[in-house]
């Protein structure tokens, strides 16, 4: 894996066209790893802790770079441990240690003075209390994304990191997707004028994760809880137990980097609403291996099939998220960038520009997006080829190693983070209210405005 990216290049070549990511002036950062003797050591030691279907991902991306090594990975579930370590004997890796004794035994593999970073890829409930560890630590931290489950944990996260240091690396990774950052790429330019609505969200069909035969995952069965397989384990319980956009940060974290949220722009007011809930239950008695009479039929699911969002921002823009999880559709993260000349829409992979555009009439978006196709995707399209997501995962790991090695801000930090992980509970509490609007806390302490 060689040329590695940098963050510095990165931030010169975008600002070049204008499309570069600002960190926030004045947060801290980690120093460059070094060994013994002070000079930047040539790999890092990253410990993974979670690893099912996702860590795994990150596994093996990390073991195929020559910068990096894996001595150390956490799971408390054998079965997902054995597919981890059996990923180092196919590729001739030396077998890493193995945490699993207990929920907490993440806590021992922190205290290994030789591991430099961790990647945490666990259920959603453990993120923040891992990564306020590692940050505790002195682990430069890469968290998964999900929703907070309170404005307090959010909180906790921006506090620890003040208190101690050290860095957090939000790792969401549709900020690298290559079409959109092909939009970033417009947006600076000013292909749209200034932005005035913005549309995104997680429209996923996720009945066959949800739902399994406790062995294979997509539409083998109606099982979760213990009875599930992977995701279907723990993830399906927030559908019984919570009524929100629970997983807003795919949609957000693009569209809040079109529009500089915590530089110099900033979230000030959410409203959310929802659906009657049918999909899922619709799915148990349908299902051949479910009906009527099967016990999941009596779960009384309290998550909305459609949750809709509505926030305005500081500079006046307006943004429409939407979660939905529950009821058959094709994916889509539903993206919709709109300013004073034109649009362009996901959706329908399609775009409208005035004066370019023929008059009230789409025209397919894919020219545009290799006109404008970032420098980033141009260099190194053929080092992402066959990682996970279309290849932007691969963009999303390097960030995080290259990022921790220069000893530079991370470019999703621990404010992203907060800002985006607290859309959750106030759409929670915003729906609890009748849909009445939600003041966002200011999680920079008012450094957006610079």
């Amino acid at each position: 894996m060689s040329d590695q990216i940098n963050r510095r290049n990165f931030i010169q070549k975008s600002a070049a066209i204008g499309a570069g990511l600002a960190a926030i002036p004045g947060t801290t950062f980690a120093a460059p790893a070094a060994s013994k003797n002070g000079k930047p050591r040539s790999k890092l030691n990253i410990g993974v802790i979670g690893a099912g279907m996702r860590g795994q991902g990150h596994i093996e991306m990390l073991l195929n770079r020559s910068d990096c090594e894996v001595p150390a990975i956490c799971d408390i579930d054998q079965g997902m441990a054995d597919s981890a370590l059996a990923l180092y004997k196919k590729k001739g890796k030396p077998q890493p240690k193995v945490y699993g004794l207990g929920e907490r035994d993440y806590l021992q593999l922190l205290e290994d003075e030789s591991i430099d970073a961790v990647l945490i890829a666990t259920p959603w409930r453990w993120h923040s209390e891992m990564a306020i560890a590692a940050m505790k630590a002195g682990k430069y931290v890469g968290v998964e994304v999900c929703g907070a489950f309170s404005i307090d944990e959010c909180w906790q996260l921006v506090n620890t990191h003040e208190e101690t240091g050290t860095p957090l690396f939000f790792l969401e990774n549709v900020c690298y997707r290559r079409d959109v950052m092909a939009v970033l790429n417009m947006v600076r330019q000013e292909l749209f004028g200034e932005l005035i609505h913005l549309e995104c969200g997680y429209q996923h069909d996720l009945r066959g994760v949800k739902f399994n035969d406790g062995k294979t995952p997509y539409d083998s069965g109606v099982e979760f809880g213990e009875k599930g397989f992977s995701e279907a384990k723990w993830r399906t319980q927030h559908s019984v137990h919570r009524n929100g956009d629970l997983y807003p940060t795919h949609g957000i974290g693009p569209v809040a980097q079109y529009i500089h949220i915590n530089r110099g722009n900033r979230f000030l007011t959410l409203a959310s609403t929802a659906s009657k809930s049918r999909g899922l239950h619709e799915y148990i008695v349908n299902h051949s291996k479910g009906g009527q009479d099967h016990p999941n039929a009596k779960v009384e699911f309290h998550l909305g099939d459609v949750v809709t969002t509505v926030i305005k921002a500081s500079n006046g823009e307006s943004i429409l998220i939407s979660h939905d999880t529950n009821l058959p559709r094709p994916y889509s993260l539903g993206f919709r960038v709109q300013g004073t000349k034109g649009l362009w829409m996901d959706v329908n992979q399609s775009i409208y520009l005035e004066g370019q555009s023929q008059p009230h009439r789409w025209e397919p978006a894919q020219p545009y997006l290799d006109r404008y196709d970032h420098p980033l995707w141009q260099k190194y399209a053929s080092d992402a080829e066959g990682a996970g997501h279309g290849g932007m995962d691969w963009f999303l790991l390097n960030d995080f190693v290259e990022s921790y090695k220069r000893g530079e801000k991370p470019p999703i930090d621990v404010y992203d983070a907060a800002t985006w992980l607290a859309i959750t509970p106030l759409s929670e509490q915003s729906i609890a209210l009748g849909g009445q609007p939600m003041a966002f806390p200011d999680f920079t302490r008012g450094r957006w405005i610079r």
